[in-house]
Parts: structure tokens; C-alpha cells; sequence
């Protein structure tokens, strides 16, 4: 007769259960980007596209109004602009339209397990994995926030995901969580070594393209696509993300502030 062990199958529920939630964490973190990829695209279209356009007026004071062959240039140039805006009103911006207005389902709730739980995902889901060590350093104890524990955590969880992704073997990321008077925050240290991040041997979870344009110069301090999720979620709490500069090998950081009211 076959027993079962208690432990074990306790054991292999849990790490069902992170795995169905890792899995639930990168599409979200997928959606977000593609989301945030779709804003950048909108923004820096629509610069060129109105400087087109202007242009186009000014061309049209200066040219013969006579010249047939110039004016339906200019007017082939103006519907041109015109189409393009259209397709980024009709395309890009309805595309994004499901994160762009974010809805939360706001409660109180208690941190410290929050911070717990996030943590404790991240090492199973891929830092025990890749030897890299998380160190919790939290002066949290029973603080509550009010606000979406469920967009929080995945906000949370990507944060220090990203971190492992960057780090190197044997390296440490190390979680700082507090709380003052009015805000919560958490800030995420790392050394971040580019070879890890894109090194197709080692083990991952967030997708191929997203872990190599991350390793690219970000432009006025622009923040990596993958981590879009982590800005929406901020600020739908009336809060901020920042993403620090990083050089391979030096300490860089990612940090979330939300306050403790809620949105």
C-alpha cells in the first residue's frame, strides 16, 4: 500500500502555485510593455509628424500658387501626415487603451506579508535557480497601505526579478522596504552584469527581447520597456518609479514610492 507524504505534496502544491503566479507575472509584465512600447512610439511620431506638417504650411506661402505639379505635392505630403495620425489614434492609441486608464481595486492591507510573499516567489521562481541571493532589509512590521495588493505585487515582483536577471552568479540583490509618515517604499540594489542578462545558457523568466533592449543606453532617462508595468502601477497609486542609471558591475538601483492613502 502506497502512502502519500503530507510535506511533499504541501511542497509540490506551493511550488505549483509560484509557478501559475510567474507565469501570471511575465504576460502581465508583457502587456504592460507592449503598452509602454506603443506610448514611446505614439509620443515620438507625433513630434515629427506636427514639425511635417507645419512645415508644409510654410512651403505652401512660398510656392506659385500657379504650379500644379508643387501644390499637389504639398497636398500629397499634408494627407500623408493626416493618414499617419490617423493610424496612431486608430491602431496604437486604442491598442493601449487597457493600461492606459488603469483600474484599481483598492483595500487595505498589510505590507510585511506582501513584501514576504513577493520575495519569497522571486527566489523560487529564479534566484534560487541562478545562485543569486535576495536579502530583505525592511523596517516593516504591521503597516497597512491602502491601495491594489494583487497590481502592488506584480509591481513588486518585477522589480526584483529584473534584479536577478541582471545579476551575476553568486551576487547578492538586496530589497530595502520602509514606510514613513505618509509613503511606502521599496528600493531594489543590484550589480547588474549585461552578460547575465542576455546569456541564453543561464535560466530566465521575463522574455528574450525585453532582457536585451535593457542592456541598450536609455535616452532622457527613459526607463527599460520590461519595467512599464512597475511605472503604470505607481503612478495609478499617485506614486513613482524610478529606474537608476547602471554600469556593469556597479551597484544601480529601482525604486517604488506609493503612498500609504491609496490613489
Amino acid at each position: 500500500m502506497t502512502t502519500s507524504n503530507p510535506s511533499s505534496s504541501g511542497s509540490n502544491e506551493g511550488m505549483h502555485a509560484v509557478t501559475e503566479r510567474t507565469a501570471r507575472r511575465c504576460a502581465e509584465a508583457a502587456l504592460f510593455m507592449r503598452d509602454h512600447v506603443l506610448s514611446l512610439v505614439s509620443h515620438d511620431l507625433r513630434s515629427p509628424l506636427n514639425a511635417i506638417h507645419s512645415w508644409a504650411y510654410v512651403l505652401e506661402r512660398k510656392i506659385d500658387a500657379t504650379d500644379a505639379t508643387a501644390q499637389r505635392a504639398l497636398e500629397g505630403i499634408r494627407n500623408g501626415v493626416d493618414q499617419q495620425v490617423k493610424l496612431l489614434e486608430s491602431i496604437v492609441d486604442t491598442t493601449r487603451a487597457e493600461t492606459r486608464t488603469l483600474v484599481l481595486e483598492s483595500a487595505p492591507f498589510a505590507l510585511r506579508p506582501l513584501l514576504d510573499e513577493t520575495i519569497g516567489d522571486a527566489r523560487e521562481a529564479l534566484a534560487a535557480r541562478r545562485d543569486v541571493t535576495i536579502e530583505p532589509r525592511s523596517s516593516l512590521d504591521s503597516q497597512q497601505l491602502d491601495g491594489d495588493r494583487e497590481r502592488l505585487a506584480a509591481a513588486l515582483w518585477l522589480l526584483v526579478i529584473f534584479a536577478v536577471e541582471a545579476s551575476a552568479s553568486g551576487a547578492t540583490v538586496t530589497v530595502d522596504a520602509s514606510v514613513d509618515a505618509s509613503m511606502f517604499q521599496t528600493t531594489v540594489t543590484y550589480r547588474p552584469s549585461p552578460a547575465a542578462l542576455t546569456d541564453p545558457a543561464l535560466p530566465h523568466v521575463l522574455e528574450n527581447f525585453a532582457r536585451a533592449q535593457a542592456t541598450h543606453a536609455r535616452e532622457a532617462s527613459r526607463i527599460s520597456w520590461v519595467l512599464g508595468l512597475c511605472k503604470r502601477v505607481a503612478e495609478a497609486h499617485d506614486g513613482a518609479f524610478e529606474q537608476g542609471e547602471w554600469a556593469d558591475g556597479q551597484p544601480a538601483t529601482l525604486r517604488l514610492r506609493v503612498p500609504l492613502s491609496g490613489a
